[in-house]
């Protein structure tokens, strides 16, 4: 029977909830054991799909098509572990389903109530699709006390009753904050955490404490005593200089040793920790270096490219150095100011995004990359403003553009109607917004004596998509004839999905995100090669 791990987090958000299920879910991989991460999100919305980045951060797509909370991204790069849809759940969707059944009948006139049909369908989620692992890591989003997280706590509380406390473990997040003016650690919001958490039934059996410096003994042994909780299990996690310090943290904190005591059985292997410490020599010590620009509409918000810049931290590690990610505004990008905030910059990447604000200002920043010579990569939105471009200024088709931004252009990328997934028909709509693209893993296959072919080094790939827009083939001849090579194709060549520029040390663009893909332990290929192009360039 597998052994369920409960993660929840006290008095702030964004403490590193995530990042802790992650790296404790490679200590116990390391040590021998299957392992399975899953992510409870409290908020009403079905998935993120149609929220904001600046309200939730990126939207992550899994292979089988999931649009999930950006932690899974965490998840998938700390462990190995490609994630499903089964391993994302939010209110909006628990609600969704019962209220369905509700309709149905399903409930034989019963008073449908939080209290059993909401939790029990929150239970029912936590030990679904579960296939002989040894651990599954719950991460329960938000924090303890808000409204909106009780139905999820009072659902793990019951789960505990339900399989045996000998089978659940619950680990809460809290932070212990150093206040300068009284030269203090403070172990109040703690107390107070878990307060309110045993309020609700539910008493953690490890203490994981966020802080900027050291937690002297005494205050250990007062978070001990105040939250009935071994003082063993107090951890404290210190702030890192790079998150893949995260694993090697947990591990000297006895973080993996402390679960597997407590669930009374061994390790069957010890722990591997030094792929992590030669990541973070590179990513800390290398003093090579090379400037990446992101131009984008979100690159002021940390998360919203946050398998991107990852994806780019690893391609860097690959070619051992640093990259410096130069974020650029695409809102008010002129002409006249693309030399001087590209300055320095050795590639210029255009990743996804939706909409009509900031695209005049990455077709400019596209047009500076193709004539200066310099490495370039666009990522589903960016593949399709390389086509307007070039359609624009080469082709000299002036109205060109994508009839998602205007419906009187020259559609050179247009909405799709239908695609081929598992060898059936999709139909495409842009009438509702939520789950409505082409999501999740789609095959291409790769044309020989290409760049992308040279990358991949395969005839066919599988990567992941999110978008409702594509390139029009029915102007693929006249890109081609200039110059502008459709180099990969869906197998039944109806869709583009890689393009890149002849006569151009590096210039490529896909329709899909490869940078879901990227691990820390396993850069993508695809950023491996750009990172190495812009390396070249700045030679």
């Amino acid at each position: 029977m597998a052994r369920y791990i409960f993660v929840t987090g006290g008095v702030v958000s964004s403490l590193g909830k995530g990042l802790s299920s992650a790296s404790l879910a490679y200590l116990l991989q390391s040590r021998g054991y299957k392992v399975r991460i899953r992510k409870l999100d409290p908020y009403l919305n079905v998935d993120p799909g149609t929220m904001s980045p600046f309200q939730h951060g990126e939207v992550f797509v899994t292979d089988d098509g999931a649009e999930t909370d950006l932690d899974l991204g965490h998840y998938e790069r700390f462990s190995g572990i490609s994630a499903k849809q089964s391993d994302n759940i939010t209110t909006g969707q628990i609600y969704s389903d019962v209220l369905k059944k509700e309709r149905k009948g399903k409930y034989l006139g019963k008073t449908v109530q939080v209290i059993p049909h909401i939790t029990d369908r929150i239970k029912q989620f936590i030990k679904s699709d579960i296939k002989n692992e040894d651990f599954v890591i719950c991460e329960i989003g938000g924090t303890v006390g808000d409204i909106e997280s009780l139905p999820f706590v009072e659902a793990i509380r019951q789960f505990s009753n339900d399989v045996g406390k000998k089978n659940t473990l619950f680990i809460h997040l809290t932070l212990v904050p150093f206040m300068k003016a009284s030269d203090e650690i403070k172990t109040k919001p703690t107390q107070h955490s878990v307060k309110e958490l045993r309020s609700i039934g539910v008493q953690p059996d490890i203490i994981i404490c966020r802080c900027e410096k050291n937690i002297p003994l005494d205050q250990k042994k007062k978070i001990s005593l105040f939250c009935n909780v071994d003082i063993k299990n107090v951890i404290q996690t210190i702030d890192v200089k790079t998150i893949y310090e995260a694993p090697i943290s947990f591990n000297k904190e006895n973080l993996d040793k402390q679960v597997l005591s407590y669930f009374k059985i061994k390790s069957k292997k010890n722990v591997n920790l030094n792929p992590w410490k030669k990541i973070t020599k590179i990513v800390l010590s290398t003093k090579k270096n090379v400037n990446i620009a992101v131009i984008g509409k979100y690159v002021n918000l940390k998360d919203a490219y946050k398998s991107l810049d990852e994806a780019l931290v690893h391609g860097g590690i690959h070619n051992n150095l640093k990259v410096n990610l130069v974020r650029v505004e695409s809102d008010n990008l002129k002409p006249s100011e693309i030399k001087n905030k590209l300055k320095g910059v050795s590639g210029i990447l255009i990743p996804g995004g939706f909409g009509k604000r900031g695209t005049e200002g990455k077709i400019e920043a596209i047009k500076y990359a193709r004539k200066k010579k310099i490495p370039f990569l666009g990522i589903c939105f960016g593949m399709q403003m390389a086509i307007i471009e070039f359609a624009r200024n080469v082709l000299k088709i002036k109205k060109a553009s994508s009839s998602e931004l205007n419906s009187k252009c020259v559609p050179v990328v247009g909405l799709i109607h239908e695609w081929k997934k598992d060898g059936k028909t999709i139909k495409g709509t842009n009438k509702e917004l939520g789950g409505t693209m082409r999501l999740g893993s789609y095959p291409a296959e790769l044309l020989n004596n290409t760049l992308i072919r040279d990358i991949y080094r395969s005839k066919i790939i599988t990567e992941r998509h999110r978008h409702r827009y594509e390139v029009n083939m029915n102007y693929k001849d006249q890109f081609e004839k200039k110059g502008l090579l459709f180099s990969g194709n869906s197998p039944d060549k109806s869709l583009p999905e890689i393009i890149e520029l002849k006569n151009h040390p590096w210039f490529i663009g896909v329709q899909f995100h490869p940078e879901f893909k990227s691990r820390p332990l396993a850069p993508h290929p695809l950023f491996s090669s750009f990172i190495k192009a812009a390396k070249n360039h700045k030679k």
